[in-house]
């Protein structure tokens, strides 16, 4: 059951056992979101964190209405890398749009040579940020964020974790980061070979 219009139930997903090529990584899982959640997701590596999440975001895409952004391990697939920022936000030209595109850079902390380089020159935490301003400006509900500070340096994090914070969707992701953790999560769950635990 997924996002019925009208009620604040957005997921309820269940899964008897997750498992890659015949190895089960776990099982009996069973994960509800109401309303506007962050949600974060933790466990040791290999246990299955990934492809739970695209699990989720399958289920998702399938039955809800709700608009999904999605920002892989991979996230530099996603994007256009010999566009500049502003190119890559703001196809249309609109005077507006390219204000908000600026206004949205230089709330993340974008210079203005890196605002007008090409994507490929900016750092991994740029081209994170960059993905989830376009997520922002596309009025994504749903963000789902396989890890999104882990190309993250110290001074960069606390900018991602105030726009993730101040986001008023629902945010389903995993990671390892106890900064992102504490100010962003609102419940996180712990994936063992048993299930999914809620630990906050």
């Amino acid at each position: 059951a997924v996002h019925v219009p009208g009620s604040k139930q957005i997921l309820d997903f269940s899964l008897e056992v997750l498992q890659i090529a015949n190895k089960q990584l776990t099982k009996q899982i069973h994960l509800s979101i109401k309303g506007p959640e962050k949600v974060a997701i933790i466990g040791e590596n290999g246990i299955g964190k990934t492809t739970l999440l695209k699990k989720i975001m399958d289920e998702l895409v399938q039955y809800s209405s709700l608009k999904i952004g999605y920002m892989p391990q991979n996230y530099e697939d996603r994007l256009d890398s010999t566009k500049t920022p502003v190119q890559y936000l703001e196809r249309t030209g609109n005077k507006d749009a390219m204000t908000k595109a600026y206004t949205h850079l230089g709330s993340m902390k974008f210079t203005k040579d890196e605002m007008h380089q090409p994507i490929k020159h900016l750092s991994g935490g740029q081209k994170a940020k960059l993905l989830l301003i376009k997520m922002i400006l596309d009025q994504c509900e749903i963000l789902i964020l396989d890890e999104p500070t882990r190309n993250f340096s110290p001074l960069t994090t606390p900018v991602l974790c105030r726009a993730l914070t101040a986001f008023d969707g629902v945010i389903i992701s995993i990671s390892h980061d106890r900064r992102y953790l504490h100010e962003v999560a609102t419940t996180v769950y712990e994936l063992t070979s048993d299930g999914l635990t809620k630990i906050k």
